[in-house]
């Protein structure tokens, strides 16, 4: 399995970014994939998951109601629109995969994801 995270870059406070997560050697509509975040000096923090066989969805407090986790099962992609973007989102985002179907109270604890993509830096300032 390989991931390929991209759509990282610097924005203003209150901008927008999408995060492309493309996952190879991945049955499209297998298992859970999840995006995390990384920031200077702090612990990874789950942002956001998604369980591939019936689309359920979690989202960490800090992002809820302005990022979105989506897929294109074409592309065997998944997407991370994250709007009203904001200083303290300021991270490496990366994006996991495990081939299991996560409980949505498991699916943003990095312990759950057996493959990991290269990250992608998000800088909001202005």
């Amino acid at each position: 399995v390989q991931l390929q995270a991209s759509g990282g870059g610097l924005v203003q406070p209150g901008g927008s970014l999408r995060l492309s997560c493309t996952a190879s050697g991945f049955s499209r509509g297998e298992g859970t994939i999840g995006w995390f975040r990384q920031a200077p000096g702090k612990e990874r923090e789950g942002v956001s998951c998604r369980r591939q066989s019936d689309g359920g969805t979690s989202y960490a407090n800090s992002v809820k109601g302005r990022f979105t986790i989506s897929r294109d099962s074409a592309k065997n992609t998944v997407y991370l629109q994250m709007n009203s973007l904001k200083p303290e989102d300021t991270a490496i985002y990366y994006c996991a995969v495990t081939r299991r179907s996560l409980i949505m109270g498991r699916c943003r604890h990095d312990e759950s994801y057996d493959y990991w993509g290269q990250g992608t830096q998000v800088t909001v300032s202005s």
